[in-house]
């Protein structure tokens, strides 16, 4: 019988699913459902199996449970003659708090320490459950293989001077306040991907990588381990993203208070869901329509400008960690893998380093495929496609074969 893994990926703004096998982990069935809760965007599933694809679009924009409800009832429910071979589920958990340093089954325990961690990524954690709901209801005799692969446990190898902030030391040791990241998932295959088409051994292995999509951050991997990310303590770190400020003075929250009036849950609010690209525009947080209109809003360039700034100075600044040796620079998410105009105006900036992009080759980049983007002289600048579920997969496979239910 084909063993089977079912790989849910619930994000800030997408549902994502593959039905992957165990022996060359190639997918059989995956789909997106993509710009939930995106203004002046409406979702569409997108559905790829080995026969023929297929598209569902709705004529509203839609949530995360009424995207996981269509999913469940309308798309996997066509596929019973696949899913009767499923063994196992992954989900892909944000934060994993301090409690959470590996791949785990989600047992009740576990998922109260994802529940308490979903402080730290109000708006992650508590939708990765909720897609751990729905397949403990929908998939009941799987209910013990589900598996929680989390993005934080790729970074637990950043070293103090990278995770401690510069506050007391007491809310470290007592707290647990310290810089988590994020999106490990997605750096750790990256990295595991770029040895191998280097051909350069995981362990002096050193690269810059950058996922970029609605989230965003950039990691510094050094001899194939973390060790600096942008994301912190939460995923609002960081970055300039879709919805979320990224890196800002502490003091502004101050302002916000005081002079301006605001409650607490309001700044959280405006700082998570109403800043970062949308913030700047004041008209969207999709990429793609700010890269569309371009030279056309002044609203729009400038948001887009303010992004390719904040990456450039994080690439350059995590270039001084790598001890001389810088072997790539990586692009990947949606914004990563599509958008040629940021990876120019950003690489543009970069020169000093000894990075130079070929732009015929960075306007031509093919999708679904590795390319290098990079002129000759150059360090290597590799567009890589996000295949995070062929991580949650194999890490699936790992703890149901290895570890013991409870």
């Amino acid at each position: 019988m084909q063993k089977l893994i079912l790989v849910l990926n619930c994000g800030s703004s997408s549902i994502k699913f593959s039905i992957i096998d165990t022996v060359k982990y190639s997918k059989i069935l995956s789909g997106i459902i993509d710009a939930i809760g995106l203004h002046h965007t409406k979702a569409v599933w997108k559905i790829h199996n080995y026969m023929s694809d297929c598209v569902y679009s709705f004529n509203k924009i839609i949530t995360h449970l009424e995207g996981l409800d269509f999913l469940f009832q309308e798309i996997l429910f066509k596929y019973k003659e696949i899913t009767s071979n499923i063994i196992g589920i992954g989900h892909r958990i944000v934060h994993g708090g301090n409690k959470i340093t590996t791949a785990v089954f989600l047992n009740k325990k576990n998922i109260k320490y994802i529940e308490e961690a979903s402080c730290f990524a109000p708006t992650h954690n508590p939708i990765n459950l909720l897609g751990v709901s729905f397949c403990k209801k929908n998939f009941p005799s799987l209910s013990k293989y589900n598996v929680g692969v989390f993005d934080t446990v790729f970074h637990q190898t950043l070293p103090a001077e990278s995770f401690l902030y510069g506050i007391p030391y007491k809310f470290f040791y007592k707290n647990h306040i310290r810089r988590y990241g994020a999106h490990g998932i997605s750096h750790q295959y990256i990295c595991n991907k770029v040895a191998q088409i280097l051909n350069i051994p995981k362990n002096n292995l050193n690269i810059i990588s950058c996922h970029l999509g609605n989230g965003c951050s950039i990691a510094a991997i050094k001899d194939g381990l973390s060790v600096d990310t942008s994301m912190g303590l939460t995923p609002l770190e960081g970055l300039i993203m879709g919805n979320r400020s990224g890196d800002i003075d502490p003091a502004i929250i101050f302002f916000m208070y005081k002079n301006l009036k605001l409650d607490i849950k309001s700044i959280e609010d405006i700082l998570i869901n109403k800043s970062g690209l949308l913030g700047l525009n004041e008209i969207t947080s999709d990429f793609r329509e700010i890269t569309y209109n371009y030279y056309k809003n002044v609203k729009f360039k400038l948001s887009f400008d303010v992004f390719c700034h904040r990456l450039a100075k994080y690439i350059a600044g995590y270039s001084t960690l790598m001890d001389g040796k810088l072997d790539a620079i990586t692009f990947t998410g949606g914004i990563g893998e599509n958008s040629s105009l940021m990876r120019l105006i950003t690489i543009t900036k970069l020169s000093l380093l000894g990075v130079f992009i070929d732009q015929k080759k960075n306007i031509n980049v093919k999708s679904n495929r590795i390319n290098f983007i990079h002129l000759e002289n150059s360090i290597p600048i590799i567009v890589i496609p996000s295949k995070e579920e062929i991580e949650i997969a194999k890490e699936t496979m790992h703890v149901i074969n290895t570890k013991c239910i409870v």
